[in-house]
């Protein structure tokens, strides 16, 4: 679905970023992985068929890092990559009484001013050459109904899928396309956190009755990333088991 494509993973040490790399590399693109984590984002390109993958220590919430990523890319690969995924997040949960304003804030600095950075960097750099590209954002389906103990997970969340909507409202003309996915409760590293007794009770709310693997949530994701979404933009894709 993506033979050619350079694609732009954040988020690619581990979990749901790892799965999006392998399948976008099984389906013939050209992977650039990043991740605050520098080894674990070596082992994801490790693992990855085919040639030309490279990895990339990257902080989504801070400018610099940011810029100076891209450039080595743009400089690394003579061009933009067109395919790009904001799968870097983090949780700090907690009761809404008990968070911490500092809490609150890195996950917002992450999961919201991490996407609005990637994504106005490349946008820039897509309109300037005249390319058209497809940008899939990852969001959670907490996002539409909430979450106890993860109010600034959920509202970051609700940010990045409206964020979304409004990137493919603006970018259409230039052939740019900004879809989000929702992935449901998905077995990765956050989730593996969660109490064993915590997980049998949401999987008693979710009608197919378990989590979904991160390769499911990546098989979506590609789909959104290759050209067979072409005419769609703007839209929200939840991947939940019907939760």
């Amino acid at each position: 679905m993506l033979p050619g494509k350079l694609a732009f993973v954040t988020g690619a040490g581990g979990g749901i970023g790892r799965a999006i790399c392998r399948v976008m590399a099984r389906e013939g693109a050209t992977v650039v992985a990043t991740d605050l984590n520098i080894k674990n984002v070596q082992t994801t390109v490790e693992e990855l068929t085919g040639e030309g993958h490279k990895s990339y220590q990257l902080d989504v919430s801070d400018v610099e890092s940011v810029s100076s990523v891209f450039k080595q890319v743009f400089k690394d690969y003579s061009a933009p990559p067109t395919v790009v995924v904001n799968a870097a997040g983090i949780t700090r949960d907690n009761f809404m009484l008990k968070m911490s304003l500092q809490d609150f804030e890195s996950v917002f600095n992450v999961n919201v001013k991490g996407t609005f950075l990637v994504t106005q960097t490349i946008c820039k750099a897509l309109v300037e050459k005249n390319l058209s590209g497809s940008i899939v954002n990852i969001g959670s389906i907490v996002a539409q109904r909430g979450n106890k103990g993860q109010c600034n997970y959920s509202a970051s969340k609700a940010a990045v899928e409206l964020f979304s909507k409004t990137v493919a409202l603006e970018m259409a003309r230039h052939n740019i396309r900004c879809n989000t996915v929702l992935p449901g409760f998905t077995v990765s590293p956050m989730t593996d956190m969660i109490p064993e007794n915590i997980k049998e009770i949401f999987k008693t709310a979710i009608p197919m009755n378990r989590f979904a693997e991160a390769e499911e949530i990546a098989e979506v994701v590609t789909f959104l990333a290759s050209e067979k979404s072409s005419y769609i933009t703007g839209t929200s894709i939840p991947v939940s088991g019907g939760f």
